[in-house]
């Protein structure tokens, strides 16, 4: 292996990693706050869960105990490394966001706070809520905290030069 090749496998590690742990973080992060904000409005965890699988089940996941709400863990883990994925290809081509990468985790949060919201929500099968500044606000800060900031930091540190 000459050296160009042993760089680029690095790299390729690098993100790989970037996306792994970054994944895990950020997915245990924003469901610990899920449980915790939503759990302070009287919210269960099993029902919390279920309706993330609702997305993809629609209401019928209320009725599917802790399998629905295993598939709904699922599900909030897959997004969260869909987004650690999209940092991880982004920043490998627009060196900003591993340069300033607190700025840039603070404007992904929210970034990835609207995607949800005004894509991936509307398509899913998920009860739909009124709008509620409040919830936004939440929401926003959650994503900012748990989201944007711990994918930014993770993957600063595997693909830094």
């Amino acid at each position: 292996m000459n050296a160009v090749e042993a760089v680029s496998s690095a790299r390729e590690s690098g993100a790989a990693m970037a996306i792994l742990v970054g994944g895990l973080v950020c997915g245990t992060m924003d469901i610990t706050a899920a449980l915790v904000v939503y759990g302070s409005f009287g919210l269960k965890p099993v029902p919390l869960l279920q309706g993330i699988a609702a997305g993809l089940m629609g209401p019928r996941a209320q009725q599917g105990g802790w399998i629905t709400a295993a598939l709904g863990l699922a599900c909030h883990f897959l997004i969260a490394f869909w987004a650690a994925s999209a940092f991880v290809v982004v920043s490998r081509w627009w060196g900003f966001l591993i340069e300033h990468y607190i700025i840039s985790g603070i404007l992904y949060g929210p970034v990835v706070y609207f995607f949800m919201q005004l894509v991936v929500l509307p398509l899913s099968a998920a009860r739909k809520y009124p709008f509620s500044v409040k919830m936004m606000v939440i929401g926003l800060v959650i994503h900012v905290i748990c989201v944007g900031l711990p994918i930014a930091i993770v993957t600063r540190k595997f693909l830094a030069a």
